[in-house]
Parts: structure tokens; sequence; C-alpha cells
């Protein structure tokens, strides 16, 4: 369960990141997919991450410590925000440098439109996740915004494309913000992977 959520730090440098002295587990996904409000909907708190209509609200990192125990971290989105071309090269060389460096990280969730198509920029991003050996899992959101099987042959289309590229399918969660779908699922498996890194 969380309990506590508390906004620690933001900043554009990875080598500005709190101390890597407990695990970490960060949330990424293209612009306005729902990521701050997912992470608002699993910590039971409004405004901790800030929510925006227009894509790209978040250009930080940002820590946030639960339970007194684990970091939280809300990463830029990749994609589609209306930014000038140095400015996106500056948040990926950040946000590359964090996924491949950060040597607590113990779990990435990436975030994907279930209303959509498989798009080629999540399916690119997974695929450098698995070559940069990154421990990713799925998170399918606004799974409230259309019919149940709608979501679900998204979905599985996505799925078939993650094992035509892994050879299997990753671990997967299909939430909404809205009406709190997937949130015991997704906080006990965050839960098992604070608990696995602090075992180590």
């Amino acid at each position: 369960m969380i309990q506590t959520a508390t906004f620690v730090i933001s900043n554009s440098n990875p080598g500005n990141c709190p101390k890597p002295d407990r695990a970490e587990i960060a949330f990424i996904g293209r612009s306005n997919v729902g990521k701050s409000s997912l992470i608002n909907m699993l910590v039971n708190q409004k405004g901790l991450a800030k929510t925006s209509q227009k894509p790209g609200k978040t250009q930080l990192i940002n820590h946030f410590v639960i339970n007194d125990k684990w970091y939280l971290v809300d990463l830029p989105g990749y994609g589609f925000a209306k930014v000038n071309l140095k400015v996106k090269q500056g948040w990926e060389s950040m946000i590359t440098t964090y996924l491949t460096k950060r040597e607590n990280l113990c779990g990435v969730f990436v975030l994907i439109d279930s209303r959509l198509e498989p798009q080629q920029i999540d399916l690119e991003f997974l695929l450098w996740c698995g070559t940069q050996e990154v421990p990713t899992a799925l998170v399918f959101t606004k799974a409230d915004k259309q019919s149940k099987s709608k979501t679900d042959l998204n979905i599985q289309k996505f799925l078939k494309k993650t094992r035509e590229m892994f050879g299997e399918n990753p671990d997967y969660f299909v939430t909404s913000a809205e009406a709190s779908t997937g949130k015991k699922e997704l906080t006990k498996f965050m839960e098992q992977l604070v608990t696995e890194y602090t075992a180590r």
C-alpha cells in the first residue's frame, strides 16, 4: 500500500538526482499518455504530479519518496511535445543517461495509450530499452475511454508486436486513472520490485 508520497526534487541533470540509496521506479510514456494522472491515482493524491491538457508538461526528472522507503520518478514524455529541437535533444540525452546510468533503478513502466493502434514511437522506445537492458513493464492507460473489447483488441495487437521483438510478452497492466482500474495489481508489482531490490 502507498501511504505517503512526498515531492523531493525536480532537475534536468541526472547527476543531481537523490543519492541512489534506495529502490527507484520510473514512469515514462509518450506525451499526453496520462502519466501524471496515473501517478496521482496510484499515490492517492490529486495534485502530486502536475497534469496538463497540453502535451509535454513534464520537462524534468521528478523524484517523489514513497512510504519513506523508495523513489517514484516521473520522467518527461517522448514524442509529440511542441518544443524546439535543441530542447528535445536535451531531454533525450537526459532520459538516456538516466535510464542507462541510474544504478538503483529497479523498474521502468512504459505507458501506452490503450485507445490507439500500436505506435511506432512506443515500439522503438521499448526496443531501445531492450537493447540497453532497461527493466521495463507496460502500462496501458485510459482503458475507461472506450469499450473493453476495443481496448483488449489494441492491447493484443501491441503485445503481438512485442512478442515479435522479444519472443515473449512483457509484464503488463491495464489501467484507468479515472476509474482506478489496475491500481491494486500495479501497486503490488511495484512493492515486489522494491522488496526484491532491497533483498539484493
